[in-house]
């Protein structure tokens, strides 16, 4: 069963092709292909990958290409960001599933918006193939209300505003992988999940489920990340519209101008941060040190919300690839038990378990695989599609 995953972004396309057999493997295979487009402005930047268009040419064209026809595809997936309460569970894409999607737009209109226009595209050059569409949100659909209300006016969650959380894809698939890195049952584990890549976020994940996680309304809520600032104090947004700034500068300010690139005013990347600081940029430092700061805290709160922690897990780029951020963000939890390697923590490779022998809690850094889970996804709604097709054919 040959799936195209779709990951649309506020400033890039990324698409990968997966080659399912029955059954499924356990574990992560690797894509028969995949690629990036990023977009800065009007101009684009291709590395061999595309915006959807431009990918769909790409599969079927030139040096690069691996289908013969875009009729090879079973199915296409996509990375929906927020599907809001309406939409928590893998779907097949239909005009009643777009509304739904476009409602939530508002909330997440640098994605939603892109994600739409993929299926759309989608539509028009493949005609009636199945769409399926996996929400970022859906894995915190089920937070306790305790986790997901707002301590503001109760009319605020009858308006629909309330804790969504964000990459839960990714933190749900780094629960499994965990919990097969372990040997244990899944139901039986006490993980803290650290997505740590441009945008950042926590989960506290018990026995499975998403029980806390720091993205909350907007995925701008919680820790500080690339660009975005994370949670500031209400009042100072309150002051800078006293001081004449407006909504949408605001909106640019914490989404566009803060968090790394806004301390060290060098880059949003952690490498460039951190090799600014080891060369005595003092912002660089102080980005950094703010980041720990930050991720400190807010991991010893997803901790207390779980009364403890089996594991501690990193994933996504900063999270998988900083030494530097790990070591430093775990060097505080020693009262807990907590104690890393050095050594493993340097090296680099595949899913692995950095903590020492002796360690109280276990610390893995695992490989993001938002467009496998995706691919996965498919592969089990596009098998029950068939089974359904089936049994209604053989019914007198």
């Amino acid at each position: 069963m040959k799936i195209l995953v779709l990951n649309s972004g506020s400033s890039s396309q990324k698409a990968s092709l997966y080659d399912f057999t029955d059954p499924l493997p356990p574990s992560p295979t690797a894509a028969l292909w995949d690629g990036q487009v990023e977009w800065q402005g009007d101009r684009v930047v291709l590395q061999t990958r595309n915006s959807t268009g431009a990918i769909l040419n790409a599969l079927t064209r030139g040096q690069a290409r691996v289908l013969s026809s875009l009729s090879e595809l079973d199915v296409v997936g996509h990375r929906i960001v927020n599907g809001g309460q309406e939409l928590t569970q893998p779907t097949a894409i239909t005009r009643e599933v777009k509304t739904a999607i476009r409602s939530m737009s508002p909330l997440a209109p640098l994605h939603n918006r892109a994600e739409l226009d993929g299926i759309e595209i989608i539509e028009k050059r493949m005609g009636d193939v199945l769409q399926v569409a996996v929400f970022d949100t859906g894995f915190h659909s089920g937070l306790p209300e305790a986790a997901a209300v707002y301590p503001g006016p109760y009319e605020w969650l009858r308006q629909g505003i309330r804790r969504y959380g964000f990459h839960g894809i990714n933190h749900q698939y780094c629960a499994e992988r965990a919990a097969q890195l372990l040997a244990k049952d899944p139901a039986a584990l006490k993980l803290v999940t650290c997505h740590l890549g441009n945008g950042c976020s926590l989960a506290a994940i018990q026995g499975g489920r998403s029980v806390d996680t720091t993205m909350g309304f907007t995925p701008l809520e919680g820790l500080m990340m690339g660009t975005r600032s994370g949670s500031v104090d209400p009042g100072i947004l309150t002051y800078l519209l006293r001081q004449g700034h407006t909504g949408q500068d605001l909106d640019e300010i914490l989404n566009a101008k803060s968090g790394l690139l806004g301390i060290s005013g060098l880059s949003a990347d952690m490498r460039m941060v951190v090799s600014a600081m080891q060369e005595g940029n003092a912002r660089a430092k102080l980005a950094f040190e703010v980041f720990i700061h930050r991720l400190r805290s807010g991991i010893a709160a997803m901790a207390a919300t779980l009364s403890g922690m089996d594991a501690l897990v990193f994933t996504a780029g900063i999270g998988e690839n900083s030494a530097e951020v790990r070591a430093a963000a775990c060097s505080n939890f020693a009262f807990l038990g907590l104690a890393i390697d050095p050594a493993k923590n340097l090296t680099s490779g595949s899913d692995r378990d950095i903590a020492t022998t002796h360690s109280a809690i276990r610390v893995l850094v695992i490989h993001a695989q938002e467009d496998w889970a995706i691919a996965r996804e498919c592969w089990k709604l596009s098998l029950a599609a068939k089974a359904a097709t089936q049994k209604h054919y053989n019914e007198p």
